[in-house]
């Protein structure tokens, strides 16, 4: 709850504060332009960062490993080109941290160490469109209660899916 309270309250009031003081500095009319350019330099890094993160993903299931840093990259490039392309100087700060890999990858670590010590479950869903697209990803179980599986000490139920088309 505390969460939600500073990102509704307290973020856009330090927004505010930040632009009053810039404008102070520089000029109302430059400050405003200022924060249009860097929206727009935001969703041009956006874009070109999503791109190499999509062609890595794209790579990652080729070769048939699972994507779990690529899609931890992403998630953060979303963050990152969410905070730039909305107006405030320090949301585009932070995303412009979270847009170059190298700061990206510091942030990434301990998110990925958690999801690989289960601290959060994971769950990827299908690929395509009304379900019928391929499994792409795990589903992270806390207890056995499936018959036919072969379970393992992590927590981690193995299955495989197939398609199966019903009739009327």
């Amino acid at each position: 709850m505390m969460l939600i309270v500073l990102l509704l309250i307290v973020a856009p009031i330090i927004e505010i504060y930040v632009a009053i003081q810039v404008a102070h500095v520089i000029g109302g009319w430059e400050t405003i332009a200022l924060m249009f350019l860097m929206g727009v330099l935001g969703a041009w890094l956006l874009k070109m960062q999503g791109l190499v993160v999509l062609a890595r993903i794209s790579e990652a299931v080729a070769e048939g490993r699972p994507p779990a840093k690529e899609m931890v990259d992403g998630l953060l490039i979303l963050v990152a080109g969410a905070l730039m392309i909305a107006p405030g100087f320090v949301g585009d700060a932070i995303g412009l941290v979270l847009l170059f890999p190298p700061t990206r990858a510091l942030i990434r670590m301990p998110i990925t160490s958690k999801l690989r010590a289960g601290k959060w479950s994971t769950v990827m869903g299908t690929v395509g469109s009304a379900g019928g697209g391929r499994f792409v990803g795990t589903f992270r179980a806390t207890t056995y209660e499936t018959t036919g599986h072969e379970a393992h000490d992590d927590g981690v139920i193995d299955v495989e899916g197939d398609r199966r088309t019903l009739d009327p």
